[in-house]
């Protein structure tokens, strides 16, 4: 590929090394308004996206819809806690692949078992662990994505010079995106396994006729 394609990966590649999720530590123990939680999450996570000066990152309105969606435990007295913020995070990275039901179906478990518990496990921790695992994983990351370009430079050899280019940067986006619809499949089979899995569950529990008529009685 031309010399400004792989300049390109190389900034790419080098600003992957920057990139840091927001830590648990750095989210306020305080409850927070709305209005705050908004700049707070606009700060944090401006600089990440596609284009900085447009794109919204979380807008009054879709908090107010993840709650009316149960993605959300409503907030107390208008104030939103540490918990609602590491939530609306895993929201705020799962949108931009999943639809609201699958991620309904993968954040209902967590809300109803670590949000606000005083168990061994926190929202807290699991937030923590899994984020924590992004260091090594960005690595790796990084090693596919130059292995993928190194291939694409295989691609369209005996084309005209005129085409070579297009071509070959076109064999690589063709891998990148092979590899994210790949990993999206998984992701959307584990979860209509969790959602088949939630749905045996609730019928186990559910009350049989005989039993429904006989809280009736009382």
């Amino acid at each position: 590929m031309a010399t400004n394609t792989e300049e390109l990966l190389n900034r790419i590649l080098e600003s992957l090394s920057k990139v840091e999720y927001i830590k648990a530590e750095d989210i306020p123990n305080i409850d927070l308004y709305m209005d705050q939680v908004t700049t707070f999450m606009d700060k944090r996570l401006r600089t990440k996206t596609r284009n900085p000066g447009e794109d919204k990152i979380l807008t009054k309105t879709m908090i107010n819809n993840y709650a009316k969606n149960d993605l959300l435990p409503p907030p107390e007295k208008k104030k939103y806690s540490k918990e609602h913020m590491l939530l609306l995070i895993f929201i705020y990275y799962y949108k931009s692949i999943l639809s609201i039901n699958d991620i309904q179906t993968l954040l209902t478990p967590i809300t109803d078992e670590f949000f606000k518990t005083s168990g061994q496990v926190s929202l807290e921790d699991i937030y923590t662990e899994v984020f924590s695992m992004e260091e090594s994983q960005m690595e790796l990351l990084k090693q596919d994505v130059r292995a993928k370009y190194a291939r694409a430079e295989e691609t369209f050899t005996d084309v005209p010079e005129k085409d070579k280019e297009f071509l070959k940067k076109f064999s690589f986006i063709c891998l990148l995106s092979f590899d994210v619809y790949v990993k999206k499949l998984l992701i959307e089979k584990m979860i209509d396994d969790l959602r088949e899995q939630n749905a045996k569950t609730d019928e186990k529990v559910k009350p049989t006729e005989p039993e429904k008529d006989k809280k009736k009685e009382k």
